[in-house]
């Protein structure tokens, strides 16, 4: 079990240049890849099979305290909810105006900037030294809140691209995250802390799973990833996540929040659950075969540039003694998506 942990701490360390990795790997060899994309289990794609098995992951870490949180600091909550639930989904579709993006890719960043936040934030935030419990307990928020949030919001403001079917999408992210996720605490209450002897494992299992969820989209899609257009994904990927991490800072700011609360929520909205975006971007491929590109692009941007954001954070981290509440740092490593 002991090489089991230390694989795990190595791969969750470089996870963003695995993500790079693994979409060199389809671009060289998509014929190895491609008989993934076939495999369907009880009619669900692999892609989506593997989003419910980090989804249950992150169902087994999820501990009473991080539903307290609601309960004693519900102001700092609901503005971290109300950031993510705005500002991406909105800033998303500036972006796409403003780059003229074709309708694939329009939708397929509108789609992106809808999905909840990511798990992988509470790492960054815990690296910024962060407020680890609010990030924890958005994302926990934004994600339950997500079968309903983010079909709507990807119907209304990318409408004008696609027709988008608000209950298969329900549908959905009910299958791959609502359930895994309520799986995973029943396991956990019917183990108790049991579940930490796991911890790191699980850990292994959502790095793989992403990186073979990267793989699997740019595989179908070589042509197109390799054309000049991708270029002009990168972009505005990286445009959609800096105006996140400004918008949630000065949000924040305004708000008059602590520096600690002030990283983390600026995290929390910046980064998104890009592996959930993969796979309900899968259901458009038919029809907007492209729509997968700006998820695929942000499982490396959000990684490479968030870890860039909670360093600086951390640099300049002015000590700040309000009194905020923690979580253990081995669940904090645990968190990932």
């Amino acid at each position: 079990m002991k090489y089991i942990n230390k694989l795990s701490d190595v791969l969750g360390k470089k996870m963003a240049f695995l993500s790079l990795g693994a979409a060199l790997f389809a671009l060289v060899f998509p014929q190895l890849v491609l008989p993934l994309t076939k495999v369907r289990i009880a009619s669900l794609s692999l892609t989506n099979v593997l989003l419910g098995v980090i989804m249950f992951g992150m169902g087994l870490t999820l501990k009473g305290e991080d539903f307290a949180l609601i309960l004693k600091r519900p102001k700092d909550v609901l503005i971290g909810v109300l950031a993510q639930y705005t500002v991406m989904p909105l800033g998303a579709l500036l972006v796409a105006k403003l780059l003229n993006l074709p309708p694939d890719l329009a939708f397929g960043l509108i789609l992106l900037g809808c999905v909840p936040g990511g798990t992988a934030s509470n790492v960054m935030t815990f690296l910024a030294k962060g407020d680890v419990a609010l990030s924890v307990t958005v994302t926990t928020c934004t994600t339950l809140l997500a079968p309903v949030l983010t079909p709507a919001l990807s119907l209304y403001l990318g409408g004008e691209w696609v027709s988008v079917n608000f209950f298969d999408m329900l549908k959905s992210i009910v299958i791959v995250v609502l359930l895994p996720i309520l799986m995973g605490l029943l396991v956990r209450f019917l183990v108790g802390e049991s579940c930490k002897k796991i911890q790191k494992l699980l850990v292994l299992i959502s790095v793989l799973s992403i990186v073979t969820i990267v793989a699997m989209c740019v595989a179908p899609n070589v042509d197109k990833v390799l054309s000049a257009s991708s270029i002009v994904v990168v972009f505005a990927v990286f445009l959609h996540h800096l105006l996140g991490l400004t918008a949630g800072y000065g949000i924040c700011k305004l708000a008059k929040m602590d520096t600690k609360k002030v990283h983390a929520l600026s995290i929390e909205v910046g980064l998104q659950n890009s592996g959930l975006a993969v796979g309900l971007a899968g259901g458009f491929s038919s029809t907007l075969p492209m729509a997968v590109l700006p998820s695929a692009v942000a499982t490396v941007v959000h990684q490479i540039f968030g870890s860039i954001v909670a360093n600086f954070f951390a640099s300049r981290d002015q000590g700040d003694d309000a009194e905020v509440e923690t979580i253990p740092t081995e669940e904090v490593k645990g968190a990932l998506s």
